[in-house]
């Protein structure tokens, strides 16, 4: 009996991975340096595009061009006063919407609603988490993964990450003008989701300037 019982056992331990001591170990060592090389990539700017966009940008009625890295106009931002709740289509440079950033009902509070030009629900962009020193929101996409933003969103100084992976990432540093911050985008992101997550929270973080 126990003969044959071992060979049972052995090949459940094997498809558990129990037989390799320290496999856990091995597999979580390796995630986390896939993890550094594809951040350390991302600070390299390797598939990076980089957006700029003005401080709170966003007065309801004005318009706002966001450019790339040529200095290219690529997305308008129009806010817009609809039924008493914060609208921001953003445009491309055709004037075709690609999208529509809008806060939610009042019984929902802190987290502004995604939309594609079709009306469809791409993300939502909630607070999460707000201490004196580090914010925490999350972006809840409808189809793909959650997304972290950490840092200090009042400063226009945060990373978006997928997992622990760097997706984006918020600064003023690349910039001396006067309210302008840029946003960097990595290869994989969708630049239209990231960029009009920066419109929501810019405004969540700033609803009174």
């Amino acid at each position: 009996m126990e003969s044959s019982a071992a060979p049972g056992r052995a090949r459940s331990l094997r498809r558990a991975g129990m037989e390799r001591p320290g496999w856990k170990d091995c597999t979580m060592f390796e995630e986390r340096r896939a993890r550094r090389e594809a951040n350390h990539a991302f600070e390299n700017g390797e598939g990076v595009t980089r957006y700029s966009m003005q401080q709170k940008m966003i007065a309801i009625g004005d318009d706002y061009w966001i450019d790339n890295d040529a200095g290219e106009h690529v997305y308008k931002v129009n806010g817009k006063a609809l039924r008493a709740r914060r609208t921001y289509h953003i445009e491309d440079p055709q004037g075709h919407q690609v999208a529509t950033v809008q806060s939610r009902p009042m019984r929902i509070k802190d987290s502004m609603a995604i939309e594609d030009a079709d009306g469809h629900r791409l993300a939502v962009v909630k607070k999460a988490l707000v201490s004196p020193v580090r914010d925490r929101w999350r972006i809840t996409q409808e189809d793909g993964d959650e997304l972290t933003v950490e840092g200090n969103v009042l400063d226009h100084e945060y990373t978006i990450e997928r997992d622990g992976y760097k997706i984006a990432e918020v600064s003023k540093k690349w910039f001396r003008v006067r309210d302008t911050y840029g946003v960097d985008i990595g290869p994989g992101a969708d630049h239209t989701t990231v960029l009009a997550a920066a419109v929501a929270i810019d405004s969540m973080a700033h609803p009174g300037d």
